[in-house]
């Protein structure tokens, strides 16, 4: 018996060894299937709308906008302007549109709050700032982890520079952005988060340095106009998966059959 557990180590340490390599790449996979799927719900409620329900949500949003200018300091006290939660929930799930960032490969679901339940799996919308709905006086700021080990989310957000573009879509509108600013800040420093009466703006920010987190990274986007390419939905197609991933979860299953034969063979001859 002794013999048979030393002849089956070296199987049971690549397969383990397999399993721990693989965990990353398949939960990426499965949370960007998690994500795909709410932006599909999402549009789908979207598309069953009226004009007057679109126009009815969107107005909403503007006059809470218009209220969180005026308010003094919302984004250290987001509280002090009702009515957050329940503006732009079409879905009831808290879901309040989706961001794509095309140079990045990457489509995310946008949340209200940035609590760690949301961040965790998507990306989130800063209370205290402006709904992403658009207009001058505006500027709404949305959050997402870096680095996780089982989404991909904002990881890559640092490759971002001036003149790149992102979207945002909010029920059939879809709002375009060009970085005009990459900036790290302390977490204390949020003057680059204020609204400008006279800008449309969009800050992406997450954590910095990658690992350490001691900064805040800021990529801030001026409106732009919308090109017709981008009117279109394209679902995320998470059933692409790269030959890397294949392999090994092929190989591990054959490793296990191997496994299992030795010891049996083993059990017989003794």
């Amino acid at each position: 018996m002794k013999r048979i557990i030393i002849k089956a180590l070296p199987f049971a340490a690549l397969f383990i060894g397999l399993i721990l390599i693989l965990y990353p790449t398949v939960s990426e996979h499965i949370n960007a299937l998690h994500q795909s799927r709410a932006i599909k719900v999402y549009n789908d409620i979207t598309d069953s709308m009226s004009t007057e329900q679109h126009d009815r949500m969107i107005e909403a949003a503007n006059e809470y906008n218009r209220r969180l200018a005026k308010a003094d300091s919302p984004i250290l006290y987001p509280e002090t302007v009702s009515g957050y939660n329940s503006t732009l929930d079409i879905t009831g799930t808290g879901i309040m549109g989706y961001l794509t960032i095309e140079k990045l490969k990457v489509e995310l679901p946008v949340y209200h709050s940035v609590d760690d339940d949301v961040l965790q799996i998507a990306a989130g919308h800063l209370p205290g700032t402006s709904l992403p709905v658009g207009g001058k006086g505006t500027h709404s700021v949305i959050s997402g982890h870096r680095g996780l080990p089982s989404a991909k989310l904002f990881t890559d957000l640092d490759k971002l520079e001036p003149g790149d573009l992102f979207c945002i879509t909010i029920m059939s509108d879809v709002l375009t952005y060009q970085v005009d600013q990459v900036k790290t800040v302390k977490p204390y420093e949020i003057d680059d988060l204020k609204i400008d009466p006279d800008k449309d703006y969009c800050t992406l920010f997450t954590c910095t340095p990658y690992g350490i987190n001691s900064h805040r990274l800021l990529v801030r986007g001026v409106r732009v106009e919308t090109k017709e390419e981008y009117k279109v939905y394209v679902a995320n197609d998470v059933f692409i998966v790269s030959p890397f991933i294949v392999a090994p979860i092929i190989a591990a299953p054959i490793l296990l059959v191997l496994l299992i034969i030795l010891m049996v063979k083993g059990r017989k001859k003794k």
